[in-house]
């Protein structure tokens, strides 16, 4: 090769590097001058429809990336100059072009927002949303889309939606604020993500982490055509909540036209629905234990309306299927639907709405109502299995309701104690204050089963009979209600025995005299032929009308009261032996018993104490009767 076309090479390739390092020298000079000055809050304004302003001094850099950094930017809305920003960020990051830098034009792919500040106002939905512009690039593209929708509603061409090039938007340590009462509270921090969003024709994204009400929580949408979803047409959506108390998923078709709709698949969980509804603020019940629960379904969502078909959901991991309702267009919400179960745990159903046993250790809990002023409830439960508490049941259909300050649970049909199990728990909220009644009715039951699992081991009948409770009364907590129910329980049992009762020890030591624990006679039972139970409930004690034990050679009863409060006993009693008449009177001679028989022997007593520790004080053998 020639050396003098060598020479011309290399003189070319000099002057080339020459122009490209005053091309880089310059860029600052021609970017600070023509570009942030007069080009970037202009064309930010345009996408956004925003009023753009730049307060601080911008700034170029060249290497790695060509960009541009910008202090004190705030978005406004043109129509009210005097409202606070819409959004406002210490510093913003703009990717640029240096080619179309040096043209003079504006192009950039990639915008940082370093620290934020995103104004929101509570929608008429509830959620907190961002103001919508009056105007911009996207605005337009929208109005264009929906114009396009409306020109085929079943087909559109979609080929005639804009595809002007977007790109993204990151986003870092920012916050969400909202006026509430007259000042700025923040509703969500440590917002950090970012927008994909290439072309307005094409598919976009959104990723985003932060912290709402002290829980850290991820959001993830994605839609291949996110423009027919603006303008109110039909597209397909997917959408990821995480946290730690909930997550939930949605992949389906979603419109957010007038008759917004989603229809798709849906999941839900949450691993301690106390928490989440603490975390809500939903304020049902505080202080409520209540399990895990999870929820798939295929959903169908319309104005006002959400209904759950095909429904597996999980209460503390125990599995069942079934629909739902939801529906918002009443004062209330209202929920109904038909739950099925394998197993259920009824006390923690429950548990949602009241709570029913201590809280923490620390006691009876507050039986809250307020839930009833929230929701209308409608819904009918079957369970193959199910517990409530101690208590084990089978083929369990039951039916929850609640309305206007009404709260209704009742369980039609169980089968329980070798029986059969019908129960009421019905609270009535009035001005006067909440009224509360419970009823249950247990019928050909075993008897020592039922006694086991009410507590109760001692001088229960063992054999198959009947239990009716009745209780009515007013009480802010569960130990006030029974203190002050009004009611009535009543029970029959047939052939038997008696548990615990050593019959002939205790008639030794009535004779012996002096008080004595009944704990001392347990080591025995007594086969009887039946027992009958009736007493009456006011004010929390219980006045027993009538208690019979009958056996071959005995005949045991009991009159007195039972107090709730403090547990006291104050019953007399008698065991007579119709067998045994009773010694002749001392001015009755004795060949006269021949013709007048003396009546049965009676010994007589006094049961004192409480009901974990009863004690029999004796009075006298006499005769039946006296």
């Amino acid at each position: 090769m020639p050396s003098s076309l060598i020479r011309r090479g290399l003189w070319a390739i000099g002057a080339a590097v020459i122009v490209a390092v005053l091309v880089v020298a310059a860029l600052p000079l021609i970017a600070s001058t023509r570009i942030v000055r007069d080009r970037i809050a202009w064309e930010m304004s345009a996408w956004s429809g925003f009023r753009v302003t730049i307060e601080g001094s911008p700034r170029i850099e060249v290497w790695p990336t060509f960009r541009a950094i910008l202090t004190d930017v705030t978005l406004s809305q043109w129509t009210d100059a005097d409202a606070p920003p819409v959004i406002e960020a210490e510093r913003v990051e703009v990717d640029l072009s240096a080619m179309a830098a040096l043209r003079g034009d504006v192009v950039f792919s990639t915008a940082r927002l370093v620290r934020p500040t995103i104004r929101v106002q509570r929608a008429e939905s509830g959620l907190f949303l961002p103001a919508v512009p009056s105007g911009g690039r996207i605005a337009r593209s929208v109005d264009t889309a929906r114009g396009v929708l409306n020109a085929d509603p079943g087909k559109p061409d979609l080929t005639k939606l804009p595809s002007d090039p977007f790109g993204t938007i990151e986003f870092r340590d920012g916050r969400m604020v909202a006026s509430i009462g007259g000042k700025d509270v923040e509703v969500l921090s440590s917002l950090t993500g970012q927008a994909n969003w290439a072309a307005l024709n094409s598919n976009a994204s959104l990723s985003a982490t932060g912290i709402w009400r002290g829980e850290s929580v991820a959001v993830d949408v994605a839609s291949p055509k996110p423009l027919v979803l603006f303008a109110g047409g039909a597209a397909p959506l997917t959408l990821s909540f995480k946290a730690a108390p909930a997550t939930f998923s949605f992949d389906g078709t979603a419109s957010m036209s007038e008759n917004a709709y989603f229809d798709g698949q849906a999941k839900f969980s949450a691993p301690s629905l106390r928490r989440l509804l603490d975390w809500t603020q939903a304020g049902i019940a505080p202080g409520a234990a209540i399990g895990s629960v999870s929820v798939s379904s295929k959903i169908t969502a319309t104005a006002g309306r959400v209904k759950f078909e095909n429904t597996a959901i999980a209460l503390d991991n125990n599995p069942g299927m079934g629909a739902l309702d939801f529906s918002f267009g009443e004062a209330r919400p209202v929920i109904s639907g038909t739950l099925a179960f394998d197993t259920l745990d009824l006390w923690s159903f429950l548990s949602a709405f009241t709570p029913l046993a201590p809280v923490d250790g620390a006691g009876p809990g507050e039986v809250d109502t307020s839930f009833a002023d929230r929701i209308n409830l409608d819904l009918r439960l079957s369970a193959a299995h199910a517990t409530a508490g101690a208590i084990q049941l089978a083929d369990v259909a039951a039916n929850a309701q609640v309305k206007n300050g009404l709260a209704v649970f009742d369980i039609s049909d169980a089968s329980a104690f070798g029986g059969n199990i019908q129960s009421s728990l019905r609270f009535d909220r009035k001005p006067e204050g909440t009224q509360v009644e419970i009823r249950l009715l247990a019928s050909d039951i075993d008897g020592g089963a039922f006694g086991t699992a009410a507590g109760m081991t001692q001088l229960v009948p063992i054999g198959t009979g009947t239990v009716s409770l009745i209780l009515k009364g007013p009480g802010r907590t569960w130990n006030s209600i029974f203190e002050n129910a009004d009611g009535s329980v009543s029970a029959t049992f047939g052939p038997g025995a008696l548990s615990k009762l050593n019959l002939p020890a205790f008639l030794k030591h009535t004779e012996q005299g002096g008080f004595f624990a009944l704990e001392d006679v347990s080591d025995g039972t007594l086969p009887i032929d039946g027992a009958e139970l009736k007493a009456s409930i006011s004010k929390g004690v219980a006045r027993i009308d009538k208690a019979e034990v009958n056996s071959a050679k005995y005949k045991i009863w009991l009159s007195g009261i039972v107090s709730y409060a403090g547990r006291g006993l104050a019953l007399s009693g008698g065991v007579i032996q119709p067998d045994k008449p009773a010694p002749p009177a001392n001015n009755q001679p004795a060949n006269s018993q021949a013709n007048n028989p003396p009546p049965p022997s009676q010994s007589s007593f006094f049961v004192g104490g409480t009901w974990t520790t009863p004690f029999i004080s004796p009075i006298s053998r006499g005769i039946s009767g006296e």
